[in-house]
């Protein structure tokens, strides 16, 4: 009796063994960290000497930071958008930010409904999804597009960073603390509650926030003190450029400077915790962790202060565009790289759908311009990559390539045309020189492409169609 126990016993254990050795390993979970307003050139690790931002500089020295990720757009609602679903504002309609009626109260409805996102995907391939932080993309009350846990704001601007409103459990609260300190508090709590099961947080903070009145007001955080005798040079001191239309009030002030950098540095501190939170509970080296940001910003470059719809005409400046852009995940990720490759936010999904091996679940309907740049990410070559990013708000759109940007405004102009290579700043409008008809002529036959091929009528401006959220330009 006793003999036939034990060989029992050994064959059930020899059959755990082999069940457990061909056992699917567990997916990788996704932390997905998207900041507010922030140009990639006020982050240490792309070379500002100046803010305070350790962790962040070594998540990108543990993995691979993009050197010329570029936004499809310069304000909060279409990239966001487009980070979720792949598709630029001409296929999801939202050209501008969105009107507060339209996230709360009886207008609020979800302006992705109609599309498959990237919640919807991992909700569907299994994972747990939860949001922490702004949302801005309609019916803030309710949890949609996957979300299972939802904590965010009633709005889409950002007044102040302590005592304002949040949505949390359903409920509309104001929370007296910090809020950058509070989205990483319960991005944390996410990560501990779901460390046995597929995860994707979407850790989206309402800071730095460099707009609005709040850049008059000094910092409350704890970097406010550092920061209050620093002359911060990696701002550059300019004279207002013609075309600033807005925040003029804390143009080439020491006050406004002094606060972008506090904030900064307080996501920082965000950034370390959560990165902390995964180790404690052992999800490093299964987690790939995203940092960047929904667009770039200008904080006195060429004279500028803002993102494009800060200017008229609206703008489409490099700094406007340009977003800090890192991937982080031990073991799968080799660190301490760079990719040089011009991408942009349409290609976000599809690539973070291929790194997680679910690159067969991106949706095919609309068709998204993104490409999958998963190779760069493991240290190989983006074999025939096209190093073109394209980029709209309204009435104003532009191509970018390796060597040239060229700005074209519905219906009659003003253009430009910048050669990136001889003048990054973009200091020198060649568009009128001589000797630039050819490229100009082939750069707009590119643009005018890239738009027939992929805009959706009903939100293709330039071709009478409309918008989600209200014009800037009519």
């Amino acid at each position: 009796m006793f003999s036939s126990l034990k060989s029992l016993c050994i064959l059930a254990l020899g059959l755990v063994s082999i069940a457990s050795a061909t056992a699917a390993p567990r997916p990788t979970n996704l932390v997905f960290i998207l900041t507010d307003n922030q140009g990639a050139w006020t982050l240490g690790c792309y070379g500002n000497p100046d803010i305070r931002t350790p962790n962040i500089d070594r998540l990108a020295a543990e993995g691979v930071r993009f050197t010329h990720a570029l936004s499809s757009n310069p304000v909060c609602s279409p990239t966001r958008a487009t980070f979720l679903t792949g598709l630029i504002p001409s296929q999801h309609g939202l050209h501008s930010f969105l009107d507060p009626k339209f996230m709360m109260g009886p207008e609020a409805y979800n302006t992705l409904q109609e599309f498959t996102s990237l919640g919807e995907v991992l909700r569907d391939a299994g994972y747990t999804c939860g949001l922490s932080g702004k949302w801005h993309l309609g019916a803030n009350m309710t949890p949609s597009e996957g979300f299972t846990t939802w904590t965010t704001k009633p709005d889409g601007s950002t007044m102040e960073f302590y005592d304002q409103k949040v949505i949390e459990n359903g409920q509309i609260r104001v929370e007296p603390g910090y809020t950058t300190d509070f989205w990483t508090r319960k991005g944390v709590e996410f990560i501990a509650a779901n460390k046995d099961r597929p995860f994707f947080l979407y850790l989206a903070y309402n800071g730095p926030y460099s707009l609005g009145k709040l850049m008059s007001n000094e910092s409350k955080n704890r970097h406010a003190a550092y920061y209050a005798d620093k002359p911060l040079q990696s701002f550059p001191r300019d004279a207002m450029h013609p075309w600033q239309h807005d925040n003029k009030a804390f143009h080439n002030t020491d006050a406004a400077r002094r606060r972008m950098a506090s904030e900064v540095s307080g996501v920082d501190d965000g950034v370390g915790e959560i990165m902390a939170a995964l180790k404690a509970n052992g999800l490093e080296e299964n987690t790939l962790v995203v940092y960047t940001s929904d667009q770039g910003w200008m904080g006195g470059q060429n004279g500028m202060w803002g993102m494009g719809d800060h200017f008229r005409p609206i703008g489409a400046h490099e700094q406007m565009m340009q977003i800090p852009l890192i991937f982080r995940q031990p073991g799968a990720i080799p660190p301490a790289q760079t990719c040089d490759a011009l991408v942009s936010n349409y290609d976000f999904m599809p690539s973070v759908l291929a790194q997680l091996g679910l690159g067969d679940k991106m949706p095919q309907q609309p068709k998204s311009p993104g490409r999958d740049f998963s190779p760069a990410l493991r240290g190989q070559p983006l074999a025939n990559w096209d190093n073109t990013v394209f980029y709209e708000m309204e009435t104003t759109r532009a191509i970018r390539t390796a060597r040239w940007k060229y700005v074209a405004r519905f219906p009659s102009g003003p253009y430009e045309l910048y050669d990136m290579q001889t003048d990054p700043q973009e200091r020198f409008n060649q568009y009128s020189q001589p000797g630039t008809e050819e490229i100009k002529a082939d750069l707009a036959k590119q643009l005018d492409a890239f738009f027939n091929l992929y805009a959706d009528p009903k939100y293709d401006i330039w071709k009478g169609g409309g918008s989600k959220a209200k014009r800037h330009v009519p």
